[in-house]
């Protein structure tokens, strides 16, 4: 008797641990599912050309979804992100054209994107004002910054060493695209084998408890958003020279693809949990549907509404999963 029930617990136990593993891996394994669909019935898809514009497509989003990554799993979240880009790439352009000096430009750039995170992250963790509120008002002062700075107008860049480093490549590989790997291999280590990642899921998962075990609470929010918008300036300095000139109006709409990215990959919402591969394949699944979009030549109307669609999917997927922990 005693048989029968520890053979039924096992197998109960092991249908559990199948239906977790399937929850787990579901976007790993559509997005291979549909990366192998693709490459069948959309012409050009497989081709190297278009591979390596894929992932190039995707650089900017890949970096910044990783710092996304660590706001989400503390509780907290940037809606600034695409003013921050914006602004980086018109102050560096301004900067350059002076002073002709790559050093500086850059140098600047990545400041103004680490002051603008830590006034962020000194908002929402010091003066406890709501990371919406906060992070949306940043992204209306600094979106008018970068025009009041620009006259409204795009700053030209005629530097061909700063336009190399958009357009330069490695063993054939884009240097964008190295750069957005090298932040998952920085920020899969940190969030994985640090204290600091340890920490900042500690935070997410309850903050007064992480706060009660002795970790900094406040200091460690500032740290995330400082590190958000140094990223998110990195990204800004690679696109304008990538696109030769400092745009007031770009990435306007960005920070939505980023949240959508991570939400895809398994960051939950609620705080407390984010795994780096699966941001990895949020990232490669939103670039991957504009890719084919852009090859099936489908109206930018449209991508519109597939962008909100994605978005909206992420999240029921996150409350999806969110249910399944609590049942």
């Amino acid at each position: 008797m005693s048989t029968l029930s520890s053979t039924s617990v096992e197998s109960s136990l092991s249908a559990a641990q199948k239906k977790q593993w399937l929850i787990e891996h579901s976007m790993p394994l559509g997005y291979a599912v549909l990366f192998f669909l693709l490459s069948f019935t959309v012409q050009n898809f497989f081709s190297t050309a278009n591979i390596v514009g894929l992932m190039l497509s995707v650089a900017q989003i890949g970096m910044v979804a990783c710092t996304m990554m660590l706001c989400l799993a503390s509780r907290d979240f940037d809606l600034s992100i695409g003013s921050t880009i914006a602004f980086a790439g018109v102050l560096g352009a301004i900067i350059l054209e002076h002073t002709q000096s790559i050093t500086l430009a850059v140098g600047g750039g990545l400041l103004a994107g680490a002051l603008i995170g830590a006034g962020n992250g000194v908002l929402i963790a010091y003066l406890r004002v709501n990371a919406l509120i906060a992070t949306l008002a940043t992204m209306l002062m600094v979106r008018g910054l970068a025009f009041i700075v620009s006259h409204g107008q795009a700053v030209g860049i005629a530097d061909e060493s700063f336009i190399n480093f958009g357009d330069a490549r490695v063993f054939g590989v884009p240097l964008p695209v190295l750069v957005m790997i090298a932040c998952f291999v920085v920020f899969g280590i940190l969030l994985n084998h640090t204290v600091f990642g340890r920490n900042t899921l500690a935070i997410g998962g309850n903050p007064e408890a992480a706060r009660l075990a002795g970790v900094k609470v406040e200091r460690l929010r500032v740290w995330i958003f400082l590190l958000q918008g140094l990223v998110a300036a990195m990204a800004g300095l690679i696109l304008a020279s990538r696109i030769t000139s400092g745009q007031p109006n770009s990435a306007q709409g960005f920070e939505l693809d980023v949240i959508s990215a991570c939400v895809l990959g398994g960051v939950s919402l609620q705080g407390g949990k984010a795994r780096i591969f699966g941001v990895l394949i949020g990232v490669m699944i939103m670039g991957t549907v504009e890719n084919v979009m852009n090859l099936l030549d489908v109206d930018a109307f449209y991508q519109y509404l597939m962008r909100g669609v994605i978005l909206l999917i992420a999240v029921l997927l996150d409350q999806l999963k969110a249910k399944g922990v609590r049942h």
